[in-house]
């Protein structure tokens, strides 16, 4: 088997979206060096070395876009018929992590798979494999999607067992993700407003109960309300960023120089990394930032809109809403527009699980970003040569 030519490597990466790979590439490695920055301290505490997250992210970056790659470069048959099987394998990684001994239990949450050397975050994958199957069951139902039997029963069932799990974790922010994603697609798939709205409105139902039944979450959302009230206990996470980010001003007290990640912060390299970004580089690191997610967005909801399949389209549009969701649910509970629950930032956030999901997602949309599929225009290249 021959390596392609010049010519032929030309053709087969004809359409593909490099402003879309340069996002993802520029985004990942903005996080590296800002995991390096947040999470030194910590790790030479309790690690016993100033580089211990950082070389744990760093080698998830390389799988990761090893994978997205792969991804980019595969036949669309792996992510557009497999549907089924990621669905059984995200629901058998979830019990997985509540029933049996390699579940973590942190925090009083079990949320993570112990592997050994690493862990893995079920949900982070089963946001992937419910848009995917989201996508194929309303792109193949479309001229039913509007009846009730057929357009709400199913899809709602699948993502209310994935969120009954993540409740049993317990991970409310989980399940709220997911129950976003389902209206987001439902949205765009055609389902009848009026289902949507009834479902809203019992999803808000139970979100209340939920919260008034558990005195946790209360104090949480009551902290989210007025952090100051509570500043040294419920309310301490969120007003320590906003100091980060009043410290930082418009250009930041210098890349490592920020002082909130000295065991103020917590999660300082994990879900509330962004904070640290507004001390150490300021509005202008920030506005960096933003610009990077817009670009990634923008690129992202353009694949979609430039697929004539449906499938396709709802699969380009489910991957970016779950990278853009996740961008704005960090951003705003950094900055204390959302209650406060663990959203991290795709691609900058520290987090094996997270960063591998951001790759996918990405490898995905730069797939479905070139003009054909790949293995249909690498065969009509074979048989022009």
């Amino acid at each position: 088997m021959r390596a392609p030519t010049r010519q032929e490597f030309r053709e087969i990466l004809a359409g593909f979206d490099f402003w879309l790979l340069l996002a993802t590439v520029l985004m990942a490695v903005f996080g590296l060096v800002m995991v390096l920055s947040a999470s030194g301290i910590m790790a030479e505490k309790y690690y016993g070395g100033v580089y211990y997250f950082f070389v744990r992210q760093l080698a998830c970056c390389v799988v990761g876009a090893g994978l997205m790659v792969f991804l980019a470069l595969a036949p669309q048959q792996i992510f557009l018929k497999t549907h089924y099987l990621l669905l059984g394998i995200a629901c058998a990684l979830l019990l997985t992590a509540l029933f049996t001994p390699l579940g973590v239990e942190v925090n009083g949450a079990r949320r993570w798979i112990s592997l050994g050397i690493t862990r893995i975050q079920p949900m982070e994958f089963a946001k992937i494999a419910l848009v995917l199957y989201l996508a194929w069951f309303l792109s193949h139902k479309k001229d039913l999607v509007r009846t009730f039997s057929v357009g709400v029963v199913p899809p709602f069932a699948v993502t209310g067992l994935f969120g009954v799990l993540l409740l049993m974790q317990p991970d409310f922010g989980g399940a709220a993700m997911l129950a976003m994603l389902l209206f987001l697609m439902c949205l765009a798939g055609g389902t009848r407003l009026v289902y949507l709205f009834m479902s809203v409105s019992m999803a808000a139902g139970g979100a209340f109960l939920l919260i008034v039944n558990s005195p946790y979450r209360s104090r949480r959302l009551l902290a989210f309300l007025d952090p100051f009230k509570d500043a040294m206990d419920t309310g301490y996470q969120l007003v320590q960023s906003l100091y980060s980010f009043g410290a930082g001003g418009f250009w930041g007290v210098g890349l490592g120089a920020g002082k909130q990640k000295l065991f103020f912060l917590p999660e300082a390299h994990n879900d509330f990394i962004v904070a640290v970004i507004g001390e150490e580089l300021g509005f202008a690191g920030l506005s960096l930032l933003f610009f990077l997610v817009a670009i990634l967005l923008w690129r992202g909801f353009n694949v979609a809109v430039k697929q004539e399949d449906l499938h396709r389209r709802l699969v380009a549009y489910g991957m970016t809403l779950i990278l853009g969701l996740g961008a704005i649910l960090n951003m705003a509970v950094v900055l204390g527009v959302a209650p406060p629950k663990g959203v991290p930032m795709p691609f900058v956030s520290y987090g094996g699980s997270s960063l591998l999901a951001s790759f996918v997602c990405a490898g995905i949309l730069l797939n479905l970003s070139r003009e054909t599929d790949p293995v249909v225009r690498r065969a009509a290249v074979g048989g022009a040569a």
